[in-house]
C-alpha cells in the first residue's frame, strides 16, 4: 500500500532550485515513515502536474533518489520506494524522551488487562455466542444493511436511535422493573462510558463521592482522575454499609454502587440497605449511580428490584451494558437518567463523540425486535449456570484444601478465597505465566482489610474446559515455594 497519492506535497518555493525541493520532499517523507519501503511513488507526469513544475524537474529528482538508494525503478511499472533501505536510513522514528504526564494523567492507573490475557482461561467479562445466536446476528446484520436509510448517511440523535431507546426501555421495564420512558434512555458505548458521562455532568473537583470498598478499579480511576474526593465505604455480606458512608461523608455528592452483583465480591445489596441508600440520597440531595453490569445473568431466585425502580427514577441513574449480554466488541450500553438530567446527559453525549454508530444500533434493534435477544439471554443463563457449577465443583474437588469458592447467584465470575493466607498477587503473577488469568482481589481494597482471593471468570469458557483450567491452577498453587 502507498499513501503517496494523498500525501500533502507542497509546491516549490521561489528562490531555491526546484529539483532540490522535490527531492527533499520525497526524501523527508521516506525518513518520516509516511512512505514505506515498496510503496509506489507518483508518476513523474502526475507529480509534476500536482506541484506545478516541469516534468523534467521531477524526473531529475527521481534520478537522484534512485542513485542514492531511496528509490528503485520497475520496468513498465513506475518508481517505488526502495525495498532495501539498509545502509541508507532507519525508517523507524527516533524515540522521543517521555513527556511528564499531566496531573490528571498521574491520577489514572492502568486497570485494563493486556490484550494477550483476554482469551486466557478464567479471564473475566468474556461471553459466548452459540451457533443460533451467531446465525441470528448475521441475519440481523444483512437486514440492517439492506435497509439503509438516509439517517445512516448523516447525523442522528446523540442520545441514540429512538426505536432502539424504546426497545431498551421496554426491556428494562419488563426485566428489571426500571421506571422509565424512551426519552430518558441515552445509548452509550458501555457502562464505563456512562460512568464517565456521569462524573463529568454531576461532579466538580473536590466533591465527595461514596465508592464501594473493595470496588471496581476503573470507577475509582475515573473518579480520581476527575479530582473527586473518593470516600471508601465498606462492603459486607449485605452489600454497601450505608451507615458507614453516612458516618464518613454525609454530605457526599453521589454514590457509585453495583447493588445486584457487587464487584468484585458478588454479594447483593439487601432490600433494607437499598431503601436506606435511597433515603440518604433524597435527604442529602445526592445522586446514586446504579451500575447493573451483569443484571441479565441470575441463576437462582428472582432478581431484586432495581434501585431505580424503588426510587421511582428521582435520584438514581441506572447504567447497563449490552456488551456483556451479547459480546464486548459490540460497544453498546445505556443509561437511564432522571428526567431532570435526561437532556443534559444527551447534550454531554453529543459533545463527547456526537452520536452512537447508527449501523450497530440498527443491527441490535433488529436482533431485539425479532425476539432473538430474549432467546439468547435465556440460553446463556442456562449455559453460564452450568459453567459456574462446573468451575465450582472442580475447585472443590481439586483445590478445596487451598481455596474456598464463594459461588454467586448472579454475575460472570466467582471469588475463590485463599485458605492459607498466601499473597493473591503472587499467585496471579505465577498463574499468568501458565496462561491463566486469576485476578488478585486484594488490590481492589482501599481502607477495608483485604482478604486474599482470586477472581475467576466462568462465562467465556465451556463447562468442559473447567477441569483442565483448574488442573493448571492447581499446578500453580501446589508448586513448592519459590520464584
Amino acid at each position: 500500500m502507498s499513501w503517496a497519492d494523498i500525501y500533502p506535497w507542497t509546491a516549490p518555493e521561489p528562490g531555491r532550485p526546484v529539483i532540490r525541493q522535490v527531492y527533499d520532499q520525497v526524501r523527508a517523507a521516506i525518513h518520516a515513515g509516511a512512505l514505506k519501503p515498496g510503496g509506489r511513488l507518483p508518476s513523474s507526469r502526475d507529480f509534476a502536474r500536482r506541484l506545478g513544475v516541469a516534468r523534467a524537474s521531477v524526473v531529475a529528482a527521481y534520478d537522484q533518489l534512485l542513485a542514492e538508494g531511496y528509490a528503485e525503478g520497475r520496468q513498465g511499472s513506475g518508481t517505488y520506494v526502495s525495498r532495501d533501505l539498509s545502509g541508507v536510513l532507519d525508517v523507524r522514528p527516533a524515540v522521543e524522551p517521555p513527556l511528564r504526564p499531566s496531573s490528571a494523567g498521574e491520577r489514572v492507573q492502568r486497570v485494563v488487562p493486556p490484550l494477550s490475557e483476554q482469551a486466557q482461561t478464567f479471564s473475566n467479562g468474556r461471553t459466548l455466542m452459540d451457533a443460533r445466536a451467531l446465525d441470528a446476528w448475521a441475519a440481523s446484520t444483512r437486514r440492517a444493511l439492506r435497509n439503509l436509510s438516509p439517517e445512516h448517511f448523516g447525523y442522528s440523535d446523540p442520545a441514540g436511535e429512538p426505536r432502539l431507546r424504546a426497545a431498551v426501555a421496554d426491556y428494562l421495564r419488563a426485566a428489571r422493573g426500571v421506571n422509565c420512558e424512551p426519552d430518558q434512555v441515552v445509548i452509550t458505548t458501555g457502562a464505563q462510558h456512562a460512568v464517565d458521562l456521569a462524573v463529568r455532568l454531576l461532579l466538580k473537583p473536590g466533591d465527595r463521592v461514596w465508592l464501594e470498598d473493595p470496588g471496581y478499579a476503573s470507577t475509582w480511576s475515573a473518579l480520581t482522575a476527575a479530582g473527586a474526593d473518593a470516600v471508601a465505604v465498606p462492603v459486607d455480606r449485605a452489600g454497601l454499609v450505608v451507615q458507614a458512608g453516612v458516618a464518613r461523608a454525609p454530605d457526599a455528592r453521589a454514590a457509585f454502587v453495583t447493588p445486584s452483583h457487587q464487584y468484585p465480591l458478588g454479594v447483593a445489596l439487601s432490600m433494607g440497605r437499598r431503601l436506606e441508600l435511597i433515603a440518604w440520597a433524597r435527604q442529602a440531595e445526592a445522586w446514586i449511580l446504579e451500575d447493573d453490569y451483569a443484571s441479565e445473568f441470575r441463576y437462582a431466585g428472582a432478581p431484586l428490584a432495581s434501585l431505580q425502580g424503588l426510587d421511582g427514577g428521582e435520584r438514581v441513574i441506572y447504567v447497563g451494558t449490552l456488551n456483556k449480554a451479547l459480546f464486548p466488541g459490540l460497544r453498546l450500553g445505556y443509561l437511564v437518567a432522571p428526567r431532570v438530567l435526561a437532556e443534559p446527559f444527551a447534550e454531554l453525549r453529543r459533545l463527547a463523540d456526537r452520536q452512537p454508530p447508527t449501523i450497530t444500533q440498527a443491527i441490535t434493534l433488529d436482533f431485539m425486535e425479532s425476539g432473538q435477544f430474549a432467546a439468547h439471554i435465556r440460553r446463556r443463563r442456562l449455559a453460564y449456570k452450568a459453567q459456574r457449577d462446573a468451575l465450582a465443583e472442580a475447585l472443590d474437588r481439586r483445590l478445596g484444601h487451598i481455596l474456598e469458592p464463594d459461588v454467586p447467584d448472579q454475575g460472570m465470575h466467582l471469588i475463590a478465597y485463599l485458605r492459607d493466607g498466601r499473597s493473591d498477587v503472587e499467585v496471579e503473577a505465577k498463574a499468568r505465566a501458565r496462561g491463566l488469568v486469576a485476578r488478585a482481589i486484594s488490590p481492589l481494597f482501599h481502607d477495608a482489610a483485604a482478604r486474599p482471593g482470586l477472581m475467576l471468570g466462568f462465562t467465556g469458557f465451556p463447562a468442559k474446559a473447567m477441569d483442565a483450567g483448574v488442573a493448571r491452577l492447581a499446578a500453580v498453587l501446589e508448586a513448592p515455594p519459590g520464584p
